[in-house]
């Protein structure tokens, strides 16, 4: 059971990994004039992946000095989340299989 929890994390982990990325790519999307914000479908997708992700930057903006235009709480983001999945849970799922046997 707790490993069946552990996986579904691991899941949501990796779906806002992907969120993350499809957030970035959309800015650089919208920066480089490639489409734009008049968009009503734009605007909403821009406006959806930052009611999801703002909370988690948040709190990494204050902590890090100031970079001007380059904002680099999404890396961060990514690395604490790439630790969590991929090492954190991922070890502890074996320490589980290996107990239950």
């Amino acid at each position: 059971m707790l490993i069946t929890l552990l996986q579904i994390v691991q899941l949501l982990l990796t779906v806002f990994t992907f969120v993350i990325v499809a957030q970035a790519i959309l800015s650089w999307l919208i920066v480089f004039n490639v489409i734009n914000t008049y968009n009503e479908f734009v605007r909403s997708m821009w406006n959806g992946l930052k009611m999801v992700t703002e909370p988690v930057y948040r709190p990494i903006r204050r902590i890090l000095p100031d970079f001007g235009a380059l904002d680099i709480s999404p890396l961060i983001v990514l690395l604490v989340l790439y630790i969590l999945n991929n090492i954190v849970i991922a070890n502890a799922i074996r320490s589980l299989a290996i107990a239950s046997y």
